[in-house]
């Protein structure tokens, strides 16, 4: 169990979110530093912390002396100096299909909604909250339609994206299945998606994670 890592996180961060469930799954300690995404227009953007990770975004990882920006790239991380459990298959084809899997959240559907994207469709373009919210709901569904055809007509879909063990697929879709509900996306067409959640649910290792649960959340406060 290693206690030399700090999290930089916000709680209600998609991309933080999925790296608290990595970090959980692997069995890791690790410090929480909360990083105001709002609060006087971002902590993100502020000294220190903008020193610390240039594209001043959440999350960031510090292993020791070691910074680590992008989530993505984290998860890999923890899973080539802390290989056990893995997050990712053992076998090549089975670890391209999990980073596809895995990349169709993290690089396709989360970047569109992000804060700073909701932002300038306000700022830019005088988008109302509703239309943000149209904006978000469009763009989960496209990406959740092909998670679901990718999952639904796949063998090597199990109790999970991946087989009968939890892994990196599904500590990206959690937070977007999340995501959806705090934005009212319809769900019905997409009962695979609703299946793997259902089943990471019942874990600790997701269920910690949760955004509620963190100590930066209001409620918490």
């Amino acid at each position: 169990m290693s206690s030399d890592l700090i999290l930089y996180s916000y709680w209600r961060s998609s991309a933080a979110f999925r790296v608290r469930i990595a970090l959980n799954l692997k069995g890791l300690r690790y410090e929480t530093r909360a990083v105001h995404l709002v609060r006087d227009g971002g902590e993100q953007h502020a000294l220190p912390y903008a020193a610390l990770n240039p594209q001043e975004l959440v999350p960031t990882l510090l292993d020791g002396e070691r910074v680590i920006t992008q989530s993505m790239a984290m998860l890999e991380y923890l899973d080539e100096t802390r290989p056990q459990p893995p997050l990712l298959p053992a076998d090549a084809a089975g670890r391209a299909r999990v980073r596809a899997l895995s990349q169709a959240v993290a690089c396709d559907i989360h970047p569109i909604g992000n804060l700073r994207v909701l932002q300038r469709l306000g700022a830019q373009f005088d988008a109302d909250d509703e239309q943000k919210a149209l904006w978000m709901r469009h763009w989960v569904a496209s990406g959740f339609h092909a998670l679901e055809t990718m999952l639904a007509g796949s063998a090597q879909t199990g109790r999970y994206c991946h087989g009968d063990v939890p892994g990196m697929a599904d500590a990206c879709l959690v937070p977007q299945v999340y995501n959806a509900r705090r934005w009212n996306v319809p769900l019905e067409d997409y009962p695979t998606l609703l299946r793997i959640d259902a089943a990471c649910a019942e874990l600790d290792a997701f269920r910690e994670a949760l955004p509620e649960r963190q100590p930066d959340a209001p409620s918490n406060r």
